[in-house]
């Protein structure tokens, strides 16, 4: 080190009197030499020491051999459990940034578009209504999860990739109770990717989120928000059913539904499905949990008996308005279908399946799962004022 500014006192610095006895001068300037020097060594040790301890803080841990110490792990995993926004952005192992998981998991998530018909009342003519929802690609063969309520009551299902083509699907089985649906791709392509299930048993409040869908429709295919698991078990009404879902405060909004909800690692935890709106309502969303899911997936592989036919009940209340009976009312009825086949038309009021009397889709449902394809059912209708019996075949 160089100490040039340092240099051998002048007289005009030396402790200097001249009516103090001879001798005395030079014993003060030697002392004076010796508390320089002293000032000299404080100063060399004060600079040395903010040298090494600049190398411990900015070259140290630069090193190899110290990123493989126990000291550096935790202090890593510490940092990056208090900086949500940074890279991983949890401290799980194995944790990636939310760009990561975007880039992992968006191309396993579609847009499922739906058409439909409906009707006012029973005298209207129908009229084709269009809906967009979400969907997880969780096989190579295009089989696809998503909510019942996306696909309930759909004519026309088709497939939008985050790439934006489009192609043809069908449903192939729903859990209407649980709001789980499965449609497969009826077009020959390959999947631009598959999602992983993860497990939503490991999850904790406050641990983050991302919530990967297409809000309000094609114009926002693939959006992504984040956010952290608000509440693990919410006992929310959904229809008629009660349901135990993960809450969460990812921006979910219509259109989201049958989308991934998604943790630190890039797993499907959840399948976005509902929200709390209204006035002053922000960030209240739900997710089915991935472990409610998982052990329905085989049985929602297997292609669902079908009719061919969209349709609804008549309540009591509609039956006195109309004087006509209580039962399931055909609303469309499907080409080459099924019911087709059994001669059903539109307008048509189912009043028993198989013998047994239904008013409601579900009813139906239900029974029919109790058969196999290529049973033969009777149904009871009532047309233009008239009973009648036919006969139809069941069909997957």
């Amino acid at each position: 080190m160089k100490t040039e500014e340092f240099a051998p006192e002048s007289k005009s610095s030396e402790f200097y009197d001249y009516k103090t006895p001879k001798g005395f001068k030079t014993k003060y300037k030697r002392k004076g030499k010796i508390f320089s020097y002293i000032i000299v060594g404080l100063i060399c040790s004060v600079v040395g020491g903010a040298a090494s301890t600049a190398a411990s803080l900015y070259l140290l841990p630069k090193s190899n051999f110290f990123k493989s110490t126990p000291l550096y792990q935790s202090v890593a995993q510490n940092t990056n459990a208090q900086n949500f926004n940074a890279s991983p952005m949890s401290t799980f192992k194995g944790s990636l940034s939310v760009a990561d998981i975007a880039k992992k998991v968006g191309p396993a998530v579609v847009g499922v578009s739906v058409k439909s018909s409906s009707q006012r009342n029973m005298f209207s003519a129908p009229k084709e209504e269009e809906g967009m929802g979400s969907g997880i690609i969780i096989n190579e063969d295009g089989y696809i999860l998503t909510n019942y309520h996306v696909i309930n009551g759909a004519d026309v299902v088709s497939v939008i990739f985050n790439n934006n083509q489009e192609v043809p699907a069908k449903i192939i089985n729903y859990d209407s109770s649980l709001d789980l649906a499965v449609i497969q791709v009826t077009k020959k392509v390959k999947m631009p990717a598959v999602a992983e299930l993860g497990s939503s048993k490991d999850m904790q409040v406050g641990d983050p989120v991302v919530a990967i869908g297409n809000p309000l429709g094609k114009e926002l295919l693939g959006s992504v928000t984040t956010g952290v698991i608000s509440s693990l078990n919410r006992e929310i009404s959904v229809g008629d059913t009660k349901q135990t879902l993960l809450q969460t405060d990812a921006a979910i909004n219509p259109g989201n539904s049958g989308g991934a909800l998604v943790n630190s690692l890039g797993q499907v935890i959840g399948i976005n499905s509902a929200k709390i709106g209204g006035d002053g309502v922000e960030g209240i969303g739900f997710a089915i949990p991935i472990d409610i899911v998982k052990p329905k997936i085989d049985s929602l592989l297997k292609p669902i008996l079908k009719l061919g036919i969209s349709a609804r009940e008549i309540t009591p209340d509609m039956a006195n308005q109309y004087q006509i009976p209580q039962g399931v009312y055909v609303v469309g009825v499907q080409e080459f279908s099924a019911a087709e086949k059994s001669r059903l038309q539109v307008g048509d009021i189912i009043l028993k399946f198989d013998g047994k009397s239904v008013k409601s889709v579900d009813d139906i449902n239900k029974i029919k799962s109790e058969h196999k394809s290529g049973d033969e059912i009777k149904l009871d209708i009532y047309r233009n004022g008239k009973n009648s019996t036919l006969k139809l075949k069941l069909t997957e």
